[in-house]
């Protein structure tokens, strides 16, 4: 029994030690299982966090580029103070609260005076740095309720919030005695000064439009005056007729728009021997009580508003959808030269908008050409020559327009891109045998033509004038002597068996 039992107590123990051994490999997977379990969690978790942090901050960054590209398309490129663009959103805002109010929002428009001098004399790159130095030396004087706004070239527009006769009157004289000091430029000392127009909200105007053309009347007031001076608005009751219907007719400028009443007439330009070589498209307004309207009366307006880009663009569109219908009858009146205006010229979408109507239209090359004046080309003249080279890899030609109105134009000429030149009718208009107008003419041409340039002469009224331009050697005429600006059917009816 001793044995027995010992053995019984022996086979007991050993099966207990493999019961142990068996348990701790269970404990020990199963803990390596918890472990493994738990650090792929807490790697899965810190993948999560840092990918949460990266999107956060992504989020962050377009967040801030928004609001970035926001503030550049309400700042001016050159000065870095607020543009037209933000003198619209900053007046639709404000305006609501002051309708009924007793205080005063006060407009003082500024306008430096000659400021096309400086351009001529040393450079726009001199003129540009010149409203730099302008802006900078003006934008510490502002306090709280108050704005400077660069609404286009040498125009500013300063508000004062809140504001009175006496205060606005005041500022402008502390400004016109800021802007009095020489500016030193690159070595220049420049001296200029302003004349400014002084307007009221809502006394002046309801709206943005009526206080800008009242403050323009006032600034012109003030350069009638002799110029480095203010004029408060307030005018004799035939010019204060005069300013209702222009803003009247501005007014109407957004309906022709939104109706498109407007139609193209086109002027025929002919070589030296008198065969049509082309046309001019010109834009005309069918007002409807006012009959037809030249540019001259509404141009500046539709500039004004913000307006030009749509009518321009529509101009656009009826030239390319005429050369294509012309292109199909072979008439000889292709290729059609469309006027662009600075604000067009220098919109961003233009390249774009002009590709997508080529490609719409199936415009043959060089059949349509892009008109801007010499001023337009001058200014910014490294931009206005990739603006150019654009212009022409969409198979565009280009030419410049009232040729020999500025002072630098021969410098850069031989840079420019540009296949015709246009004289201005300036230089035609008095042109007769042994004239300096004929000098000029002489000069202006054979350097044209060794630039391997067209030249073309505006407003041609007499035979004389004819003769004399074909003497010197202008290869293409265009003015009422040889055809007038006349819409499609006509023109048609007119010339197209020439």
């Amino acid at each position: 029994m001793h044995y027995i039992g010992m053995a019984a107590a022996t086979i007991s123990s050993v099966h207990v030690n493999h019961f142990e051994n068996q348990l701790n490999e269970g404990q020990g997977v199963l803990l390596f299982t918890i472990i493994f379990v738990a650090s792929l969690i807490l790697v899965s978790a810190f993948c999560v966090a840092i990918l949460e942090r990266r999107l956060e901050e992504r989020s962050l960054q377009l967040l801030q580029a928004n609001k970035e590209l926001e503030g550049l398309a309400l700042q001016d490129n050159l000065t870095k103070l607020p543009n037209r663009l933000f003198l619209v959103e900053y007046t639709d805002a404000l305006f609501p609260d002051y309708k009924d109010a007793q205080a005063k929002i006060a407009f003082v428009y500024i306008d430096l005076d000659r400021f096309k001098s400086v351009n001529d004399a040393f450079g726009h790159h001199i003129g540009d740095e010149l409203l730099v130095k302008f802006a900078q030396r003006l934008y510490p004087l502002l306090k709280e309720g108050q704005k400077l706004i660069r609404i286009g070239g040498d125009e500013f527009i300063l508000i004062l919030e809140n504001s009175n006769r006496f205060e606005a009157e005041q500022i402008a004289e502390l400004f016109l005695q800021k802007i009095q000091d020489s500016f030193q430029i690159s070595g220049k000392e420049i001296n200029i000064s302003a004349s400014i127009g002084i307007v009221f909200f809502p006394d002046h105007g309801q709206n943005l439009q009526d206080l800008l053309v009242n403050a323009d009347s006032a600034m012109m007031q003030s350069k009638e005056q002799g110029r480095n001076t203010y004029s408060v608005y307030g005018c004799s009751l035939d010019q204060q007729h005069h300013n209702r219907s222009q803003s009247k007719l501005i007014n109407d400028l957004y309906k022709a728009v939104e109706e498109q009443q407007f139609i193209l007439f086109y002027q025929p330009k002919f070589t030296a021997d008198y065969r049509i070589c082309g046309v001019e498209a010109l834009i005309r307004w069918k007002h409807p009580s006012l009959g037809l309207l030249a540019p001259s009366m509404f141009i500046g307006g539709a500039e004004q508003t913000g307006l030009i880009i749509r009518m321009g663009y529509w101009a656009l569109e009826q030239a390319c959808m005429q050369i294509q219908l012309w292109e199909e009858k072979n008439y000889a009146f292709c290729p059609v030269a469309v006027n662009l205006s600075a604000v067009q010229f220098e919109h961003k979408h233009l390249i774009g908008n002009l590709e997508k109507l080529i490609q719409k239209y199936h415009v043959k090359n060089g059949n349509l050409i892009i008109e801007i004046t010499e001023s337009t080309a001058m200014h910014h003249i490294d931009d206005s020559i990739q603006t150019f080279e654009k212009l022409r890899n969409l198979g565009i030609k280009l030419a410049i327009d009232d040729f020999g109105t500025g002072h630098s134009s021969f410098l850069y000429l031989k840079d420019l891109p540009v296949d015709e030149l246009k004289i201005d009718r300036e230089f035609i208009r008095n042109l007769c045998e042994g004239s300096k107008e004929q000098i000029i003419l002489e000069s202006i041409i054979h350097l044209a033509i060794r630039l391997g340039l067209v030249v073309t002469a505006e407003g041609v009224e007499t035979e004389q004038q004819a003769e004399i331009l074909k003497r010197l050697g202008c290869q293409q005429l265009q003015g009422y002597l040889l055809g007038m600006p006349l819409p499609v059917d006509r023109l048609e009816a007119n010339y197209h068996t020439i």
